[in-house]
């Protein structure tokens, strides 16, 4: 008997939180999906898969190399991991012999974030050590620089909204250091939507996640320079093993990247126009307070901020899941009484049935 999605009694989901692992990332397209039938219907050997897909995604970025990995995530360790071992044999199957000494992985203190799972533990998975540079609040290039030694194997930047934004330098005030002390700069820039400005301010590796701004399947990619792309596709012998991707969402991938190249995101002007009436409609309703503001890391992205004056914002969020559809926010802010809408996965229709439930809901604050 073939499998009836509706017997696995699964939950529908509104998703108003954004690009969230959690719910399962993105959406994929057509083109996507036709790619990963492809690939799911025919062999190939997979180191030319590995080597053709990243040279194609290579010329399309303009960079020396590009690998796919299974997530971005992956190309963290993958990437720690290529960095100390440097194609070296041994290392690649003891990659934590203590005989290992040049494992050290300078990253700002501000950066050592927990974005779902700690970025700690997939610099540990690779092999590496964190050394925290600067202040939770503060992290110069002269921070970075004072915590090289002779067992520093790279500097880590990570460009996420995750990560403490004020007083922070650059990527490429971290590419001069990292070039100045002949070590290799890795850029996790995960869920960012720039595929080009990490590498053109000096960065020698770069990751994105497959499934959040490019819309993709779930995979990752790592681009920069050819040699350490190489080290880090030599992985897939070592740490990588526990981490293949499978060549339906490498064909996927790859497609979603070209169509992303050419059709871009939506832009922030769209999201704006789109949220417009939606806040107004929650403005109506007692005990909330609605605004529309900009992504915290700058990016162009707009969500509704909805205020709660009238009972807990992290009550209202979990009658907000409790009920089919389950309907998903951003709850980053929800100990301050604030509530984030992320729109860019959500139809006029959905946008209707979250006002209708914070009415509901609202109305059941009023009585208590």
């Amino acid at each position: 008997m073939r499998l009836n999605i509706d017997d696995l009694g699964l939950k529908k989901v509104i998703n108003a939180s954004g690009k969230m692992t959690i719910l399962g990332v993105s959406k994929v397209s057509q083109g996507v999906l036709e790619a990963q039938r492809y690939g799911g219907e025919h062999f190939f050997e997979m180191a030319d898969l590995a080597v053709k897909t990243g040279a194609y995604l290579a010329s399309l970025l303009k960079v020396e190399d590009a690998q796919i990995v299974s997530s971005a995530s992956a190309g963290i360790a993958q990437s720690v991991a290529a960095v100390i071992g440097k194609g070296n044999s041994y290392h690649l199957y003891h990659p934590y012999s203590p005989k290992i000494t040049n494992r050290e992985i300078i990253i700002p203190k501000g950066h050592n974030v927990d974005y779902g799972t700690p970025v700690e533990l997939m610099v540990a998975q690779g092999g590496g050590e964190v050394v925290e540079a600067g202040y939770a609040n503060m992290c110069t290039a002269d921070h970075i620089e004072q915590m090289i030694t002779p067992n520093t194997a790279a500097i880590l930047y990570i460009k996420s909204h995750h990560t403490v934004q004020k007083s922070m330098l650059t990527v490429a005030q971290a590419a001069e250091v990292a070039q100045a002390h002949h070590l290799p700069l890795i850029v996790d820039a995960a869920a960012e939507e720039d595929l080009f400005a990490y590498i053109e301010a000096g960065a020698d590796l770069v990751i994105y996640s497959g499934a959040k701004a490019l819309s993709g399947p779930s995979a990752g990619l790592v681009i920069g320079k050819a040699r350490y792309i190489e080290w880090v596709r030599l992985q897939s012998k070592g740490i990588g093993r526990s981490m293949k991707i499978g060549k339906d969402n490498m064909l996927g991938f790859t497609e979603a990247v070209a169509a992303y190249l050419i059709e871009g995101t939506e832009s922030g002007a769209s999201m704006k126009q789109r949220l417009s009436p939606f806040i107004n409609s929650i403005n109506q309703i007692s005990g909330l307070q609605a605004s529309i503001v900009q992504d915290g890391a700058g990016r162009d992205i707009y969500r509704g901020s909805v205020k709660v004056n009238n009972g807990s914002a992290i009550e209202v969020i979990k009658a907000l899941k409790a009920y089919d559809p389950a309907i998903y926010t951003r709850e980053y802010q929800a100990n301050n009484g604030i509530i984030e809408f992320d729109i860019r996965a959500v139809n006029t229709e959905e946008m209707q049935a979250i006002i209708e439930r914070l009415q509901q809901i609202m109305i059941g604050e009023a009585k208590k």
